[in-house]
């Protein structure tokens, strides 16, 4: 309990100020998402390697991408790269259905376990490419991806509602990957913000 304290302490003074985003992540217990090598690394502020060449990311990059979609408690959202789990645990805390995507079966079932487990049965999952989003379940009020891509995915911003939110990773290297937060107005127009500079494994999309 004394290092999820200390991790919540650190993401205010990174500039985290979002209190319903803080006490989501004070109330998921990281360490049933991470290896169990790494169980005493839970709560520092890095990522760390799961199955499958995955990673879960670092715990203010988490913070970061959850404050930008400013969400409220009815909305629908849809994240691209299940991963752990981690994150759309957060997000269920946060909105009213998550709806959640991961291409590799070993952590797409490994994350539905973890769910039945913390009881959040408000999230939907699906094995699958995520590049291609959830036409049947969409518009989305709010989609997260997490994993990078070389530009913006047409195909999510179809599946984006009128006056929605997009968090995603942009970049064709590791070096040189942006956050952007696109906003769709209720003309479907776009607006692009440049939030800070990450590091995420790249979205693989089926050929």
């Amino acid at each position: 309990m004394a290092s999820r304290i200390r991790l919540i302490m650190k993401l205010r003074t990174s500039g985290v100020q979002n209190t319903d985003v803080l006490a989501a992540i004070e109330h998921t217990p990281r360490e049933w998402f991470v290896e169990e090598a790494f169980t005493d690394h839970a709560y520092d502020d890095t990522a760390l390697p799961i199955a499958a060449g995955q990673t879960i990311s670092q715990p203010t990059v988490v913070a970061w991408m959850t404050a930008a979609l400013e969400l409220t408690p009815a909305m629908r959202v849809l994240e691209i790269g299940t991963g752990s789990g981690y994150q759309a645990a957060i997000l269920a805390r946060l909105a009213r259905r998550v709806y959640t995507i991961e291409r590799h079966r070993e952590l797409f079932l490994a994350a539905q376990e973890r769910f039945n487990r913390l009881k959040l049965t408000n999230i939907v999952t699906k094995c699958g490419d995520g590049a291609k989003g959830w036409k049947e379940a969409a518009p989305f009020e709010r989609i997260i991806v997490t994993a990078a891509t070389k530009e913006i995915p047409a195909v999510l911003l179809e599946q984006l509602a009128p006056g929605g939110v997009m968090v995603v990773p942009v970049g064709g290297s590791v070096a040189d990957q942006i956050l952007l937060r696109i906003r769709k107005d209720e003309s479907g127009n776009i607006a692009t913000q440049h939030l800070m500079n990450v590091r995420f494994v790249p979205l693989v999309e089926d050929k």
